[in-house]
């Protein structure tokens, strides 16, 4: 019996379901040094977007159970990067945009909101005024009443390249407009994220509503802008869990970045991926050899892998928005990032009466 070649051995393979492991040599060599970025880096310019936004309100002129989103589609990716979707939604005054839910986790940041503009979670309405960010967490129920006199606007951004790869897809309409709603304040999860918390309960840890106004959020990011902050991204804050302290989801991290004026950070690359928002300000987010201009309300993209850094070409702060997978790839031992890691190393601010007493750092907490 003579021996078939190599070619001929493939074929055989193949025709049995089996493959050879010498034909992934070729993959397996290509990424010596890393992964190649699934997607290039991209900017959807606001003026394009709002025009597009407007005109499906002509197309579209009730939404019913669908919802009236344009989702921001990477030209070299199936969604913005591999694992998230990041696109934005318009309802016209009155509008309600049914309930539903869905194995996706998703988060709503208000570009164009107000306080009669809310999202339900769970039977706990959450107001989206301007840059408010409300969670709708995996398998909640959720609808959006547009109670204001105007057209409302907010960004949409779901783990849904993550989940359609895993293959755990689930979705469930709620069948009317709206879901019943929680009847008193004292049931609502989201009194439940603060410092004061019933003691006699058990403490939801997963799937939890919350809001973060902006209010809050943006004394906060001024209160921090006198600190060094990070090389990479200037001062940085995350969306802390409110129940953890840790990711604002377990597969999406949301962030909240001030550049300072003239201010450029250094460059640097990791396995996540992110999509971002421009708050305030302008100037530019270097990606590998692209340039990324952008202004207010402008969104891009930075791919994995894509070494970059950030821009401030104004005379002010400029202030950027920004979601990342970065949780599910560390848990799954799957973060990392070149030069150096540089998220969560640095130590807090010293004790004072510690730095006059030139104590030595035992480098733990007593």
């Amino acid at each position: 019996m003579s021996v078939p070649s190599l070619e001929e051995f493939d074929q055989q393979l193949e025709a049995a379901h089996m493959r050879g492991q010498w034909l992934y040599d070729e993959m397996l060599e290509s990424v010596i040094g890393g992964p190649k970025p699934a997607g290039v880096p991209f900017i959807w310019r606001w003026p394009d977007v709002e025009e597009k936004l407007l005109e499906s309100c002509d197309v579209l002129e009730e939404s019913f159970t669908a919802r009236r989103n344009l989702s921001f589609i990477n030209p070299a990716a199936r969604g913005t990067t591999h694992t998230m979707n990041m696109g934005m939604q318009m309802l016209k005054p009155g509008e309600i945009a049914w309930a539903h839910r869905h194995t996706m986790s998703a988060l709503r940041f208000a570009v164009k909101g107000g306080s009669d503009l809310v999202t339900v979670v769970d039977g706990e309405p959450c107001p989206m005024e301007d840059y408010d960010l409300v969670l709708t967490p995996r398998w909640t129920w959720h609808d959006h009443h547009n109670a204001t006199s105007d057209n409302v606007v907010w960004l949409d951004i779901l783990d849904i390249g993550l989940i359609l790869s895993l293959n755990v897809p689930f979705y469930e309409p709620f069948g009317e407009e709206r879901q019943p709603e929680r009847s008193d304040v004292a049931e609502y999860l989201l009194e439940r994220g603060g410092p004061l918390r019933p003691a006699w309960e058990r403490p939801k840890k997963a799937n939890f509503p919350y809001r973060y106004p902006w209010s809050e959020v943006e004394k906060q990011l001024h209160r921090m802008a006198k600190l060094d902050g990070s090389p990479y991204d200037g001062v940085v804050l995350r969306y802390a869990n409110p129940v953890t302290g840790g990711p604002t989801m377990p597969t999406m991290d949301c962030w909240v970045q001030l550049l300072r004026a003239g201010e450029e950070t250094q460059a640097h690359r990791h396995t996540s991926s992110a999509v971002y928002f421009v708050i305030r300000g302008e100037g530019v987010t270097v990606v590998d050899d692209t340039e990324l201009d952008w202004k207010q309300h402008d969104s891009f993209v930075i791919p994995n892998w894509s070494e970059h850094r950030f821009v401030n070409r104004s005379s002010e702060d400029a202030i950027l928005f920004s979601v990342n997978d970065m949780p599910a790839l560390q848990a799954l031992g799957l973060y990392f990032e070149k030069p150096q890691l540089s998220v969560g190393v640095q130590a807090p601010p010293p004790v004072p009466a510690d730095v006059r007493r030139a104590a030595p750092d035992s480098g733990a907490d007593v």
